[in-house]
């Protein structure tokens, strides 16, 4: 879906079309991150996680709105049901999101461009709103093009084109390759596809470990991944490299502030509540350190999350040492054993 959010905020309320809207944070109070932007928002450089405030300076008369979950949620079941329409194995990424395999489409369209097409004009007929759809033999690739004319975009790349497409492709557009690893590559002289090809896949995996095997599958074009109709979500996190190693323990509760606002709406997103919650941390020398706290509740509240994680960042021993990346997850979903007394166990921390 195109802006998922802002488009249907956009939808409901007239007062906000063509006007940059932000769905998320707030610039006072906390703060927060940005959900999703419109269009006319993203204009101004205004992103996804990027902080409330920040996305205030780059846009003073930018609105900010509070997200609709149930909202999203409803609208979301609606767009699934035209998908069903065509095929019952649909891969669900987010609300917004989904891999489709229609190799044996249930109304015998026979083609793949045909049904984008198709379901593309459903929702915007049925439900007044756009999407852009990536077509072609694996999910890698589908996945990519997806994002090449949004919004309303209708890419498909065929099976003789692949190849190539993947060698033209910058590194920064393969989906996985974030902006840490990109500058590793560009630092190495890797700027496309065609670069990354020169390299053997142990030369890859010497640079960038278990992901070098992928990134040499999939320049080539080779991704045998199924469409996946049903997955159980074990955990959920967020996780965020900083351009300077943070050393204040002020500065570390401030990034652990905007990333568990990025998973809460993750956790309201996927309608979760868990139980275990961890803090990751990656030293300047690239040593890790979790910690994580066990407890006999479900949460999915901002409030809650924060206050144990940041009495686990006060537990943990740093020794001053520099950190350059910070995560913050939660898994558990579901509710502890009880005891024979009928008392639920659970509360206590886990080190690892």
């Amino acid at each position: 879906m195109d802006a998922f959010y802002a488009s249907v905020e956009q939808r409901d309320f007239p007062a906000y079309r063509g006007k940059p809207l932000i769905v998320g944070g707030s610039p006072e109070g906390r703060g927060g991150v940005v959900a999703t932007a419109s269009y006319e928002a993203r204009k101004f450089g205004i992103r996804s996680a990027m902080p409330a405030k920040t996305a205030q300076r780059l846009c003073p008369d930018a609105i900010f709105v509070p997200p609709r979950f149930a909202m999203y949620k409803a609208v979301s079941k609606q767009i699934r049901a035209i998908f069903s329409r065509y095929t019952d194995i649909v891969e669900p990424l987010s609300l917004d999101e989904a891999y489709l395999d229609v190799t044996h489409d249930k109304q015998g369209v026979g083609s793949a461009i045909a049904i984008a097409r198709f379901i593309k004009q459903a929702i915007h007929d049925e439900l007044q709103l756009t999407a852009s759809a990536g077509v072609s033999v694996n999910k890698f690739v589908a996945k990519v093009a997806s994002d090449l004319q949004k919004p309303d975009g209708l890419t498909f790349i065929g099976p003789s084109k692949i190849e190539t497409f993947m060698e033209s492709l910058p590194v920064e557009k393969f989906f996985g390759v974030g902006k840490i690893t990109a500058a590793k590559m560009k630092a190495m002289g890797l700027h496309t596809g065609a670069d990354l090809k020169q390299l053997t896949e142990a030369e890859l995996v010497r640079h960038f470990g278990k992901s070098g095997k992928f990134y040499y599958r999939i320049v080539r074009g080779h991704d045998d991944r199924e469409v996946q109709p049903y997955r159980e979500t074990k955990s959920i996190s967020v996780e965020d490299t900083f351009p300077e190693d943070l050393v204040s323990v002020a500065s570390m509760r401030s990034a652990l502030a905007v990333l568990t606002e990025k998973l809460e709406t993750r956790l309201q997103r996927a309608q979760l509540k868990g139980r275990t919650i961890t803090i990751k941390f990656k030293f300047h020398d690239f040593t890790i350190m979790t910690r994580s706290q066990t407890l006999t509740e479900l949460v999915d509240d901002y409030d809650r999350i924060f206050s144990i994680v940041t009495h686990l960042l006060e537990q943990a021993i740093l020794q001053d040492r520099r950190i350059r990346l910070l995560g913050v997850g939660i898994s558990n979903f579901s509710l502890p054993a009880k005891s024979p007394g009928g008392q639920a166990m659970g509360g206590q921390l886990q080190l690892f």
